[in-house]
């Protein structure tokens, strides 16, 4: 080796991509420049992907990346060019008005207006002024006549949350708008033509009211034509990094600071917490660490109290092989997917087949074990 090869060495050891010992040799040049290049290249993408990873899996300003959420999305384009009536599923703080939102965005009538009620906040009789409108002197305090959110929204999208709520009286009158797209203002016996896209939401199981007389058979017929499911949290765990992420950068946007992240015990406190409020309560919870820190990283000092403190039962932990843990995970994904192979399989976020042989060798193990307990008793 020449004496040049030690400072050579010591320069490939310091991040230099290669050397070219004299006399040049120009094919090797072309050769390690066009390395040197793919190289840049590819740290480029990787520094562009690690500063805006939430940007290229956002959809329409919700986050996810888990194959539940992914499926929610696809089944969202593909109904938004299309879609007269939409009813969406899912528990208080998952997300339904994001959706709802997100399909008037990408459908036909973009341009136009979206009006949102809330079924649940209001009265029988402010609700039907506030849909339909009505004329002046139609009730009391009626002092001048006002359109409603049908008419508002006419050739947009009416969003109407919590429908569930509604009483049947309201439903009745709401079943009519649906099959013959026609209003009245309250006080008035004119009929009124309007042109709208209708999506409904609700946190219940609505062929359990139907059931329990609650709510209007024909009405849930004429409002499930197209149904989306949005998946509690604990059904997406996958994404709640991504999700942090999402709300300390939009945390440090309206607060003007400068948080990077949350250390790695709080995080993972965050992951080990059910989330019975879903993507809401866990909003709430980033944005108040966010408020109350002083440092670059959010601590479990910054968590609310009632996360920091270990929950009852923890005490009884007691480790397991991953083979076990394995075992207990695909169990309770195929319970959260009612017996759904495909289903389970997209959520654990392998193939079919790989499932099914998880799922056989989990059967062997069993039937094993029985025999050993037999043969030992």
């Amino acid at each position: 080796m020449s004496s040049k090869s030690g400072p050579d060495l010591e320069a490939i050891r310091r991040g230099a991509a290669d050397f070219l010992p004299k006399p040049m040799d120009r094919a090797r040049l072309k050769k390690t420049l066009d390395k040197v290049a793919t190289l840049n290249d590819q740290r480029r993408y990787v520094k562009a992907l690690e500063e805006q990873p939430v940007k290229d899996l956002e959809f329409h300003g919700i986050v996810g990346e888990s194959p539940v959420m992914l499926e929610v999305f696809d089944f969202a384009r593909k109904v938004a060019r299309h879609y007269t009536n939409v009813l969406l599923l899912g528990p208080t703080g998952t997300g339904k008005e994001l959706v709802a939102r997100a399909i008037h965005q990408i459908s036909p009538v973009s341009q136009q207006k979206l009006a949102a009620c809330n079924c649940s906040a209001l009265v029988d009789t402010l609700l039907e002024s506030q849909l339909f409108g009505h004329m002046r002197g139609a009730f009391t305090g009626a002092t001048d006549t006002r359109q409603g959110l049908f008419e508002y929204a006419n050739g947009g999208t009416v969003f109407l949350d919590e429908v569930s709520e509604m009483s049947l009286a309201m439903q009745a009158k709401l079943l009519r708008v649906i099959q013959n797209r026609e209003i009245q203002r309250v006080g008035s016996p004119e009929v009124r033509q309007i042109n709208v896209r209708m999506i409904a939401a609700t946190n219940r199981d609505l062929r359990a009211e139907v059931l329990a007389g609650r709510f209007r058979e024909d009405l849930f017929y004429r409002l499930n034509s197209i149904q989306i499911r949005l998946p509690s949290l604990a059904e997406r765990l996958d994404d709640i990094p991504l999700l942090i992420q999402f709300f300390v950068k939009k945390c440090n946007r309206e607060y003007g600071k400068n948080i990077s992240g949350l250390t790695r015990r709080a995080e993972t406190v965050l992951l080990e917490h059910p989330w019975p409020g879903n993507v809401r309560e866990l909003e709430n919870v980033v944005s108040s660490a966010c408020i109350t820190t002083t440092n670059n990283f959010i601590d479990l000092a910054d968590l609310p109290e009632d996360l920091r403190t270990r929950p009852a039962g923890r005490e009884d932990w007691k480790p397991l092989s991953l083979a076990v843990m394995r075992k207990l995970h695909v169990q309770r994904v195929l319970e959260m997917c009612h017996g759904n192979r495909l289903r389970a399989a997209r959520t654990l976020g392998i193939g079919r087949t790989s499932l099914y042989r998880q799922l056989r060798r989990d059967s062997q193990d069993t039937g094993a074990h029985e025999k050993s307990r037999v043969a030992v008793a």
